[in-house]
This record gives C-alpha cells, structure tokens and sequence, in this order.
C-alpha cells in the first residue's frame, strides 16, 4: 500500500478518536469509562470514539452496529472484550480471516487478514441504541473507509440497523439497486449492477441473537464459507 494512503489512514484515525460531535454519545461514553463495571473497575476504559480495525488491503468490510460501553468502549478496539467478539473471532480464524480466536485486549496481537472491521456508529450509545441523527453525523467516517479500502469487494452487515446503513451508502456510490429493495434477512446477498462491491446481511453476534438460539455457530460459520467462496469467484 502507497504511503499516501496510509498517512490518509493516519489522518482518518485521529479524526475519528477525537470527535465530540454527539453530546448526549460524548457524555455517555464518558461516564461509562468513569464510573466503571465492577468486573472491570481497576482497569483503564479508552472512553473515546472507537476506530476501525483490520487490515487496509482488505477486500472485506464487516459492519457493526456500535461499540459496547464495557467492551469496546473499554478496551478501544471493535468487537474486543465482550461476548459479541467472543463469537465473532472464533469464526473469523476458522474462516482463515484472524491470525487467533480470542480478542479481549488491543495488544493482544490479534491480527486481521483480508477483513476490516467497522461500525456505524464510533461511540457506545445507551441502551445500545444510536439515533438517526447520530447515525448519520458518524456517516461520513465509514463513507471515507469505504474509499480508502481500494480493493473492497464486499461488505458484511450485521444486524438490521448496519445493514440499513451500508444500503444508504451503496445507493450513494453506485445509484439505485436493480430490482425490489434489498431486505435485511440471514445470508441475504445483494449485487448492484456494475458495482464492484457486494452486500451481505447477517445477523449480529449478539447475546440476545447467539443465546436464543436465533444465531448459532453453524450458522456463523456458514456466512463466513459463504464470503470466502465469493472471494474465490472474484480472483
């Protein structure tokens, strides 16, 4: 990779950590990082809006929702510390994506590998729930990573909200999609015509998904064999 791109990458990280445009994300994310979860109250929570994290080459965008205010929020890199990573990871290195299947700190040398790993939101909202507002203040930041992976081929949404977020974009970049509106379902891949990029839903590796049943390992497991055969097709 040019080192114009990476310096962009640089500027777009520090950007990101050092915004404060939401009030209401800004107070919570702090006090969360302030007031602390027993289980983690002698460590140092990150408290700032979290960065994307993964490898610039990538041909694979996963989306998320938003960071988790004792995960992420905490350890400062998506999808680390909590039970959503502990789902994710496990799939991602049996998929050859991960270099190791745990994630619980930022300098645990967890690697990624063809993948990039993002959010809709940067900053952990109560209750787990962004507003519309805050969803598109922080839009920008994915459009610019979306630019800046110059070999993305796909995008992986997990959750309703993420995909919404990704279709918003997908119609920005390369217009109106050919046929009904693409619907967030499990596995569901959508194409645009003459788009280089391709969207696909899964359902989020949350708690409330993976202990009900509703996600499981199988089904994971199936979404990622699903976006290596994708990548082979396209080689």
């Amino acid at each position: 990779m040019n080192n114009v791109i990476e310096m962009q990458w640089k500027a777009h990280h520090c950007e990101v950590i050092s915004c404060r445009r939401c009030p209401r994300l800004v107070a919570w994310r702090e006090e969360v990082a302030r007031v602390k979860r027993k289980a983690y109250f002698k460590e140092s929570y990150w408290g700032k809006p979290v960065p994307g994290f993964g490898d610039h080459g990538a041909r694979v965008m996963i989306l998320g929702l938003a960071p988790g205010a004792h995960g992420s929020n905490r350890t400062g890199r998506m999808f680390t510390g909590d039970a959503s990573g502990d789902f994710l990871y496990p799939a991602l290195y049996r998929a050859g994506f991960a270099s190791q299947q745990e994630s619980k700190h930022i300098d645990d040398g967890l690697a990624l590998d063809d993948i990039f790993i993002t959010a809709v939101c940067r900053c952990a909202p109560p209750g787990n729930k962004p507003t519309r507002e805050e969803q598109q203040t922080c839009r920008p930041y994915l459009l610019q990573e979306m630019r800046l992976l110059e070999n993305l081929q796909g995008i992986v949404a997990l959750g309703g909200i993420a995909f919404a977020g990704a279709l918003n974009l997908m119609q920005e970049m390369y217009g109106d999609y050919d046929g009904k509106k693409p619907q967030f379902s499990y596995n569901a891949l959508y194409r645009w015509q003459d788009a280089r990029v391709w969207l696909l839903g899964a359902y989020h590796p949350s708690r409330q998904n993976t202990q009900t049943g509703r996600l499981t390992k199988t089904m994971f497991a199936e979404v990622w064999e699903g976006v290596n055969r994708l990548l082979e097709e396209e080689k």
